[in-house]
């Protein structure tokens, strides 16, 4: 494997040079893009208190205005409380107005509830919502093997005590499919306020989550722009910093807050801390010899090359999601 790098791999290659650069850079190509590209004359944000819609946030306020942003927080019966107040202290901070919508409503219209249940109590009949927390995860040994992963599914009764199976195929799919009404019902929300307004919908995607596939086709896939879906996690957070978003959102663990039991996005997809997967991402992007990526992080060679199958093995099996619709 040659090296596509003028210079040597180390932990601080993804630090930016300047970061205000970059920051200026982005929030002058979302103003261009909003006004002049599609033509709208502001900006629609779903903010949950997460560092992604936060930074996404701070850049566009940069780049319009904070008159020309409105941020809205969509929560449902499962969403966890500290959203609401990470969102709101993040809209204080940029001195945006923002909007509320209860999508619980609609979610149970679509069956969203009853659908996942259905599945959950296929694999453990004894699970009941009111008594039980739910969730779904990637086994940790799947990072390690050629096949696709294997998922578990746990409950949690209220005494915190959890049990974990394997989840079936057909469970697996009827889970992750009811789950993702939240993503799409939202993205339908944002749009309805943005074509109110006549404002553009900003997405919140990272580099990881675009081309990983970690986000819902037609949900939070959805958008008119995505300013950082170039950005890997790690660069994310430099601009976090930068940008001055609240210090209680940067050391914040990044959750999907789906399922009713908490659970972090590398629990429940990445399988590692970002600052590895941002390292090893780079190293597969650039062609860098996994010996080279593995001694920098105090890894063996032979973990780096499986790491590298398992992002091409994501990147392949998840191109549907970043496909355009096919027409003739």
């Amino acid at each position: 494997m040659n090296s596509k790098l003028n210079k040597p791999f180390s932990k601080d290659i993804l630090k930016f040079e300047n970061v205000a650069a970059e920051a200026d850079r982005i929030s002058v190509r979302i103003k261009e893009d909003i006004f002049g590209l599609v033509k709208r004359k502001g900006a629609i944000i779903g903010i949950s208190g997460g560092i992604d819609s936060s930074v996404t946030l701070a850049l566009t306020v940069k780049a319009l205005g904070s008159d020309k942003v409105i941020g809205i927080m969509l929560p449902e019966k499962d969403s966890s409380p500290e959203s609401k107040e990470f969102a709101l202290k993040l809209a204080d901070k940029f001195k945006i107005n923002t909007l509320e919508e209860d999508i619980t409503g609609a979610l149970e219209g679509f069956g969203c509830y009853n659908r996942r249940d259905e599945a959950v109590t296929s694999v453990f009949p004894e699970y009941n919502p009111a008594d039980y927390k739910m969730k779904i995860g990637i086994n940790q040994s799947g990072l390690n093997q050629f096949l696709p992963p294997v998922f578990s599914l746990t409950i949690i009764n209220q005494d915190g005590e959890s049990i974990s199976k394997v989840l079936p195929v057909r469970e697996y799919l009827q889970i992750v499919a009811a789950s993702n009404f939240k993503q799409r019902c939202r993205m339908s929300m944002l749009y309805y306020h943005a074509e109110r307004l006549h404002y553009a919908m900003i997405g919140t995607p990272n580099k990881h989550e675009v081309e990983q596939g970690f986000f819902v086709k037609n949900g939070d896939g959805g958008a008119d722009i995505m300013p950082i879906a170039h950005l890997y996690k790690s660069q994310v957070y430099q601009l976090a910093e930068y940008l001055g978003v609240p210090e209680e959102i940067i050391k914040r663990t990044p959750t999907s807050d789906t399922y009713t039991a908490e659970q972090t996005q590398e629990e429940f997809f990445f399988q590692m801390p970002y600052h590895e997967m941002d390292l090893i991402w780079y190293g597969m992007e650039n062609e860098i010899a996994p010996e080279e990526v593995g001694n920098v992080l105090g890894k063996p060679a032979e973990d780096i090359k499986l790491i590298y199958n398992n992002f091409i093995r994501k990147q392949r099996t998840t191109a549907y999601l970043r496909m355009p619709p096919i027409t003739y």
